[in-house]
C-alpha cells in the first residue's frame, strides 16, 4: 500500500478523478439535466486534473495538494488558476430533473447553482459533511470566503491550519492525500480508519465553533442535525465519529433548549439573521431514497421562532442539485411548514428521490424571527452495487421476544400470554385506574406470586409516567417476556432473581396519555403530546411536596428527634377531595404503602442519563442546584450500575441528546442539579416509604420505532437485570421479640452518620442499602429497649446479616399484661416496686 500511495502522490495529476475527485455518484447515477437561470454561469466538469475556473457564485476556486510521508518531509505544491471574480448570482435556479436512476457514468454534466451560492456567508454551520469508507472521505464544508477575499491569501483556506495540525498530530502511520477542491470541499484519501467510522473535523471561523449534521441509519434511515453547542467540542480529527450517534434516534425531534439565554443554535438549527437564502443540507453517505421531511420549529425558553415555508432539494455530488417538483406545474414544490414551535408537521415528497444529499431551503419564517427548524428525513438507503464494504448488520436481538409497540389492548394480552406461560412464577394485579377508566396493570414475578416471603425484598420497575415515553413500557413488556422465557430454560442468573426477591413491573403508570401518543405514532408525536393525564397533569409532579417540610424542620432543630427524617406523613391540603391530585398517582401512593418496596427504578426517555433524589432543589425558585440525601453515597452507587451497564450510555462514540453532556460525569447527575422538580415521585419514595427510587432516561428518542426496539433492548437488558441484583447490597435482617421470637414491624432502624431511617415490614423483615463499609445500626421499637450492634458491608455479593432482638420495657410488659388481664409476674412486681422507691 506504501508503494501505491506514494506513487499516486508523485502522479497526482494524472490519477485525479480515479483517487481524488469525487464520482458522479456513488452508484455513478447521472446527474438529472438542469436548466440554468438567466444570468447564472454555466460551470465545467468536475474533475482532479482540470478544475472549474469559476463556481456557481463567480469565485475562483484553487487546487492544493498536500502529501505528509511517515511523519518526515512535507512537500506542499500547488497549482492555481486565478481568474477575475464576477458578480454573486441571486436567484435561485430553476431545475428540470430527469430521472435519477438511469447508469451513465461517462454522461457530462452541467452544475446548477443553490440557494448557498446566493450569499457569501451563510449562517447554517458552517460543518465539515464527511461522506466516508476506510479509504478515503470527501469533505464538504458549506461555507464560502467572505466577499472581496484574496484567493490567493491564507484567509481563503481559514481551516487549512487547523487541518494541518491534526494531521501532523496524529502521527499517521501511513501517507495521507489532501485535495483541495475549493475553499469549502476538500478530500483526504488513504487515511485509514478503525470500523469505518466517519472522521469528525470542526471547522473553526472567525472564533467560533461550528459542527456538521449528523447521520444514523438502520433498515430505515433517519437523519438530523446536532446543533452547535450539543457536541463536545473536537479541536481535531477524532474517531469514531463524536457526532454519529449508536443507535438510530430521532435526535433532531427530540431537541431540547437549555436553560441559559443567548444560545443562537438552543434547540434547533438555525440561521442568522442577516441571511437571507439559508439552507440546510443532511449527506446520507450513501444513495438513498428520501420520500418525506417532518419539521418542527425550534424549541427554546426564550425565543419563539419557525419555518412556514421551504423547497427540498437533492443531488448524487453535492454539486449539481436537483428540485422537487409539482406533478401540475412543473415548478419546485414548496412545502408548508410550521405554524407553532413543538406541532410536527409531515409532507410527502411528490415522488421520491434518489440521492446522496437533500437540503431544506427555507422559504418564509416567522415574522421577526430567524429560520429555526428540527427535522426529521425520511428516507431508505438503496444498495450501491459498486461499494466494495460490506453494510454494517442491522441492529438487532436474538431473543425471541415481541418486539412491537403496544396499546392498551395489546399490553393487556402480551400480559396474559406471559402470565400463561409462566403460571408459577408470574401474577397480574392492578393497582387502580386512570382518570379514563383504563387499569393500571402490575406483573407480578417471583417463585411465591402473591404473598410477601419474610426475609425476601420487594422491588419494581414503574414505566410510562409520561405516556409519549413509550420506551420503558416496551421495556417492561419485554423483561417480563424475558423472564419467563429464561426462567423455563434454567437460567440461573434469572432463576436467582425470582426465588431471591419479588419483582413488581408497572408498564404504563399514565396509560391515557400513551394512547394518545400511540394514536399520533412515532413520526409525529412530538416532544410533548401524551406526557401528560388526561386532566393535563404531569404525574412527576404531583406527589406531595414532603421536601420542603422536612428542610423547614431541620432548620428549626427538629429533625429527628421531634420530626422523623423517614416516613414523613401527608401533608392535610393533600388528603383533601378537592386536592389536584390524580387517580394515577393516588393508585401508585397506596401501592407503595401496601408492599414494602426496598429498590425502583423509573423508567423515562428523552435523554441518556440517570439521575438521582433529591430532584428539588432546596433553596427556594432555583432552576437548578446540587441538592443530595443523607444517601448521596448508595444513590451514586445504583445510577453508576444501571449507567455502567447501559451499552448505549457506554458508546464514547455517540453525541449529547441536547444541550448538555453527562458522558463527562458517567452519565448520573443529582435530579436538583439537572433541573428542580417538585413533586417527584422519586423525592416522594425516598421520603414516605423505605424504597430507593432513581430515574433513567433511556433513549434520546422518547418514541423509537419497532426496528429500533431489538437494539434498544440489548442496550437495556444487562442494565435492568444488574440494577435489580443490587437490592442484595448492604445489611438484611429481622428484629424480634425477645420474649415471642415474633417478628417486630414498625421498628425503626438508624444507621450512625446517616440522617435517615428505615423501619421493618409488618413481619419485622427490613432491608437497608449501603455502601461497603463498617455501620453502627441501631434498632428500636414503641415499648422496647433499643439495641445498637456494627454491621459490616462488604464487596461480596449478598446483604450483610443483620438480626436484632429486642426486650420490652417494664412498662410496655406491664400494660400488654394489664390488658390481657393477666396476673403481674413476681419479677416483675419487684422491678416496679424499685422504681417507685426512686421517685420517692
Amino acid at each position: 500500500m506504501w508503494g501505491l500511495l506514494l506513487a499516486l502522490a508523485a502522479f497526482a495529476p494524472a490519477v485525479g478523478p480515479a483517487l481524488g475527485a469525487p464520482r458522479n455518484s456513488v452508484l455513478d447515477l447521472a446527474q438529472p439535466a438542469t436548466t440554468k437561470v438567466p444570468g447564472s454561469i454555466p460551470a465545467p466538469n468536475s474533475s482532479l486534473a482540470q478544475l472549474p475556473a469559476e463556481t456557481a457564485n463567480g469565485t475562483s476556486e484553487q487546487h492544493v495538494r498536500i502529501r505528509i510521508i511517515k511523519k518526515k518531509k512535507v512537500i506542499m505544491k500547488k497549482r492555481k488558476k486565478l481568474t477575475r471574480p464576477t458578480p454573486l448570482v441571486t436567484a435561485r435556479p430553476l431545475v428540470t430533473p430527469t430521472p435519477a436512476g438511469a447508469l451513465n457514468p461517462a454522461e457530462k454534466q452541467e452544475t446548477g447553482t443553490s440557494s448557498p451560492g446566493a450569499q457569501p456567508r451563510l449562517a447554517a454551520p458552517r460543518a465539515l459533511y464527511q461522506h466516508s469508507s476506510w479509504s478515503h472521505g470527501h469533505w464538504h464544508a458549506p461555507c464560502l470566503p467572505s466577499t472581496g477575499a484574496s484567493l490567493g491569501s491564507a484567509s481563503h483556506l481559514p481551516w487549512l491550519p487547523s487541518l494541518w495540525s491534526c494531521l501532523t498530530a496524529l502521527s499517521l502511520p501511513q501517507a495521507v492525500l489532501l485535495w483541495v477542491w475549493s475553499p469549502c470541499e476538500f478530500q483526504i484519501a488513504g487515511l485509514r480508519h478503525p470500523a469505518a467510522s466517519p472522521l469528525v473535523l470542526d471547522h473553526t471561523e472567525d472564533g467560533s465553533t461550528f459542527r456538521s449534521v449528523i447521520l444514523t441509519q438502520s433498515h430505515g434511515l433517519r437523519v438530523g442535525k446536532a446543533a452547535p453547542g450539543s457536541v463536545s467540542p473536537a479541536s481535531c480529527l477524532s474517531w469514531p465519529a463524536l457526532l454519529c450517534p449508536p443507535e438510530p434516534d430521532h435526535h433532531v425531534l427530540c431537541l431540547q433548549s437549555g436553560l441559559e439565554d443567548g444560545d443562537l443554535y438552543d434547540g434547533g438549527w438555525c440561521a442568522e439573521e442577516q441571511d437571507t437564502d439559508p439552507w440546510f443540507q443532511v449527506d446520507a453517505g450513501h444513495p438513498t431514497r428520501f420520500s418525506g421531511v417532518i419539521t418542527q420549529g425550534r424549541n427554546s425558553v426564550w425565543r419563539y421562532d419557525w419555518v412556514t415555508s421551504y423547497k427540498v432539494q437533492f443531488s448524487n455530488d453535492s454539486r449539481t442539485w436537483w428540485g422537487s417538483r409539482n406533478h401540475s406545474s412543473g415548478m419546485d414544490a414548496v412545502f408548508p411548514a410550521n405554524s407553532d414551535p413543538e406541532t410536527p408537521l409531515l409532507n410527502l415528497l411528490p415522488e421520491p428521490q434518489v440521492a446522496r444529499f437533500i437540503r431544506l431551503l427555507p422559504q418564509t419564517w416567522l415574522q421577526g424571527g430567524t429560520p429555526c427548524l428540527r427535522a426529521e428525513i425520511l428516507a431508505c438507503p438503496v444498495s450501491d452495487p459498486n461499494d466494495l464494504f460490506l453494510e454494517a448488520p442491522a441492529p438487532g436481538s436474538s431473543d425471541p421476544l415481541d418486539f412491537r409497540h403496544h396499546n392498551y389492548k395489546a399490553m393487556r394480552k402480551l400480559m396474559k400470554q406471559v402470565h400463561e406461560q409462566c403460571p408459577n412464577i408470574t401474577r397480574i394485579y392492578s393497582i387502580g385506574k386512570s382518570y379514563q377508566g383504563l387499569k393500571l396493570y402490575v406483573m407480578e414475578m417471583s417463585d411465591q406470586p402473591g404473598e410477601h416471603e419474610l426475609g425476601e425484598p420487594e422491588v419494581r420497575y414503574v414505566a410510562g409516567m409520561h405516556g409519549n415515553e413509550a420506551l420503558g413500557r416496551e421495556l417492561l413488556l419485554l423483561l417480563m417476556q424475558f423472564l419467563c422465557h429464561e426462567f423455563l430454560r434454567g437460567n440461573p442468573r434469572v432463576t436467582r432473581l425470582l426465588t431471591e426477591m419479588r419483582i413488581h413491573l408497572l408498564p404504563s403508570m399514565n396509560p391515557d396519555g400513551y394512547e394518545i401518543a400511540y394514536h399520533r405514532g412515532s413520526e409525529l408525536v412530538g416532544w410533548a403530546e401524551g406526557r401528560w393525564n388526561n386532566q393535563s397533569i404531569d404525574l412527576n409532579h404531583n406527589f406531595a411536596d414532603l421536601n420542603t417540610p422536612l428542610w423547614e424542620a431541620q432548620d428549626d432543630g427538629k429533625v429527628p428527634h421531634i420530626v422523623p427524617n423517614h416516613h414523613l406523613p401527608l401533608p392535610t391540603y393533600y388528603t383533601l377531595p378537592n386536592a389536584t391530585v390524580a387517580p394515577e398517582t393516588r393508585a401508585v401512593i397506596k401501592w407503595m404503602k401496601r408492599i414494602p418496596f426496598v429498590l425502583s427504578a423509573n423508567l423515562h426517555g428523552g435523554e441518556l442519563v440517570v439521575s438521582y433524589p433529591f430532584d428539588m432543589t432546596r433553596t427556594p425558585w432555583a432552576a437548578r442546584e446540587l441538592t443530595p440525601t443523607p444517601d448521596d453515597a448508595v444513590f451514586r452507587w445504583l445510577s453508576t450500575v444501571y449507567a455502567g451497564s447501559n451499552l448505549a450510555m457506554q458508546d464514547t462514540s455517540r453525541r449529547p441528546c441536547h444541550s448538555q453532556d453527562f458522558s463527562v460525569h458517567g452519565n448520573i447527575i443529582n435530579g436538583a442539579d439537572w433541573h428542580t422538580v417538585p413533586g417527584s415521585m422519586n423525592d416522594f419514595s425516598y421520603l414516605h416509604t423505605n424504597c430507593f427510587e432513581v430515574t433513567v432516561e433511556l433513549s434520546c428518542d422518547k418514541f423509537p420505532h419497532e426496528n429500533e426496539l431489538p437494539q434498544e433492548w440489548e442496550n437495556n437488558k444487562d442494565a435492568l437485570l444488574t440494577y435489580l441484583e443490587q437490592v442484595r447490597m448492604g445489611i438484611a435482617g429481622v428484629v424480634r421479640d425477645k420474649d415471642t421470637e415474633l417478628g417486630i414491624a414498625d421498628a425503626v432502624i438508624a444507621v450512625d452518620g446517616i440522617n435517615h431511617d428505615v423501619t421493618t415490614a409488618w413481619g419485622g423483615d427490613y432491608w437497608r442499602l449501603l455502601t461497603p463499609g463498617d455501620y453502627m445500626v441501631t434498632a428500636s421499637a414503641e415499648g422496647y429497649h433499643s439495641v445498637t450492634r456494627n454491621c459490616r458491608v462488604t464487596f461480596e455479593e449478598g446483604p450483610f446479616p443483620c438480626n436484632f432482638v429486642l426486650t420490652k420495657t417494664p412498662k410496655q410488659r406491664l400494660r400488654e399484661l394489664l390488658a390481657a388481664g393477666a396476673k403481674v409476674p413476681p419479677d416483675l412486681r419487684r422491678r416496679l416496686e424499685r422504681l417507685r422507691g426512686l421517685k420517692d
